[in-house]
């Protein structure tokens, strides 16, 4: 099993949660107590694996803002987290995760054509896009519905959830955030075990 770690903000952290296993590490670029500049993104970027998906996360941001901070900071996939349409997602020269607030398995049929390369399945919308720390009911999800896509699970993920949640949707990737968090601050003890549990699931 795949594992994200977003919302990563210093060089120590990055580097940790892939000495633990991670496989991507996600970079917040929109409005969240976990924003980053693209100047330490990018100092992050160059301690990393080549192996490493580096993952920038955006919410309605201008194609050519995207492109210009990609191509700075060292970004291998594009996360986007707002309302951007099929034909934004086809212009974006990165292979792209979209993501989608579960709503309902009506949706999911239209999200299945979506052109993108990953379809990342979080919780309902909160204060931010994403990053809210709430589950869904992952029982609801026809997961059949997006068969041709590689699916991400995020969404009030953590250790003691997070091999449930993989046996029931069968992702290609989990991705946390606040789950592997204490006031705010990514524990590394939550990193390792979240990354052990997600890892020992098959």
């Amino acid at each position: 099993m795949k594992v994200k770690i977003c919302g990563i903000t210093d060089v120590e952290t990055g580097v940790m949660a892939v000495e633990y296993g991670a496989d991507a590490i996600g970079f917040v670029f929109a409005e969240s107590k976990r924003k980053i500049s693209e100047k330490a993104a990018k100092e992050i970027v160059v301690n990393l694996p080549k192996h490493v998906y580096k993952v920038g996360v955006f919410v309605n941001e201008s194609r050519e803002e995207i492109e210009r901070i990609a191509s700075f900071a060292g970004l291998t996939h594009i996360q986007l987290h707002g309302d951007e349409t099929a034909e934004f997602c086809q212009s974006i020269p990165y292979p792209v995760i979209k993501a989608f607030s579960f709503q309902s398995n009506e949706q999911l049929t239209k999200v299945s054509d979506f052109p993108a390369e990953f379809i990342l399945l979080d919780s309902p919308k909160g204060k931010y896009r994403g990053g809210n720390g709430t589950a869904f009911d992952w029982h609801e999800v026809k997961i059949e519905l997006l068969k041709e896509k590689k699916i991400i699970l995020a969404g009030g993920l953590d250790a003691a959830n997070v091999e449930n949640a993989i046996e029931i949707i069968k992702p290609y990737m989990v991705d946390v955030s606040s789950g592997v968090e204490t006031n705010g601050v990514k524990d590394f003890e939550k990193m390792k075990a979240f990354i052990n549990k997600a890892k020992g699931t098959h």
